[in-house]
């Protein structure tokens, strides 16, 4: 490896200073580093949280997401490996070593090398839900938040889909394009710390909004597109099914009490059991693993109710929006 640019999209959050520091703190590089960010805020006239003494050049994004900014920094990047990290992320003293021995160690057919990604969980309790989904990210494939890519692979793929706007399967994406083009993806041993950042109790609903992403990989990809992608089974089908069941039961409803009529009755109430069934059932599965506080609990039964409905709708939405894409490269 003679040298290798780190590109790390932003949107100037604390985070990114914690980052820095640790890579101007840690074991230098034995090879030629540059240090890109990309600045992916709006309103991108405030300065960006660089501390002292870090030698890194700043792009300057179209606030388009993730995909996007990572685009603009790969781009730019003058060295033939680009390495990946997210701005949350806090990369071990020895990661600059451990990248230069995963990118050197690279056969010229291994267009990708994954750093290990480590989330800390609390001790002494059993972690939240939210906590638990930010732990998963340690067994993702290819995830962005510590990723080496060779720039070949990256122009011979296309570089990230842009129409995947969110921190949200588009690097699994675009790992299989490039392993499409003819690349093998490995594993190295660098490892970076993911700590799991503050968030409200709406953080599952406000998630959802990735299934319109997941409805443009179903139309890339058809059917098979989890497997394709090396992305875990769902819930989709039973969201759809809940919220089918919660929005008949509401449309009966109205008619059965003003009608009287059995039929009109009995469909209200078939209706509403299947509802709450797949509700309760939704709502103790993720009480389970968790602590079982009131306030955890009492979230885990709210968001589960408004879950199923916002998950399909964005879906739909998706699912809509989407339809005759093709993959990035496909008419080549």
């Amino acid at each position: 490896m003679t040298g290798v640019s780190v590109v790390v999209p932003t949107l100037g959050r604390p985070s990114l200073t914690a980052l820095l520091g640790a890579l101007a703190a840690g074991e230098p590089a034995r090879g030629t580093v540059e240090f890109l960010l990309v600045d992916d805020r709006r309103d991108a006239t405030r300065e960006l949280p660089v501390p002292p003494g870090v030698d890194c050049e700043v792009l300057t994004g179209r606030a388009a997401g993730p995909a996007a900014a990572r685009n603009v920094g790969w781009h730019a990047a003058r060295h033939k490996w680009v390495a990946f990290l997210d701005d949350d992320v806090v990369p071990d003293p020895d990661w600059l070593t451990r990248l230069h021995d995963d990118l050197t160690g690279a056969g010229p057919d291994v267009g990708g090398v994954q750093g290990v990604l480590r989330v800390p969980l609390p001790t002494g309790r059993r972690p939240t839900d939210w906590e638990r989904v930010t732990a998963a990210l340690a067994d993702g494939a290819w995830i962005t938040a510590d990723m080496a890519y060779r720039r070949a692979a990256l122009g011979a793929a296309g570089g990230f889909d842009e129409r995947l706007p969110r921190a949200f399967r588009e690097d699994a994406e675009l790992a299989h394009r490039v392993r499409q083009a003819g690349y093998r993806l490995v594993r190295g041993a660098r490892t970076v710390t993911h700590p799991v950042r503050p968030e409200n109790r709406w953080v599952s609903v406000r998630t959802q909004r990735g299934n319109a992403d997941d409805a443009l990989l179903h139309h890339l990809y058809g059917r098979g597109w989890r497997t394709r992608l090396e992305i875990p089974p769902g819930r989709r089908r039973r969201h759809l099914a809940v919220t089918a069941a919660g929005a008949l039961a509401a449309a009966v409803t109205v008619p059965a009490l003003l009608t009287g009529r059995r039929a009109w009755t009995v469909a209200a109430g078939v209706a509403a059991v299947v509802w709450a069934a797949g509700t309760a059932e939704f709502a103790a599965a993720r009480i389970a693993p968790g602590p079982r506080t009131a306030r955890e609990v009492t979230t885990m039964v709210l968001t589960s109710v408004a879950i199923p409905p916002v998950a399909t709708v964005h879906w739909l939405r998706g699912w809509a929006r989407w339809r005759g894409a093709r993959p990035l490269g496909s008419a080549r």
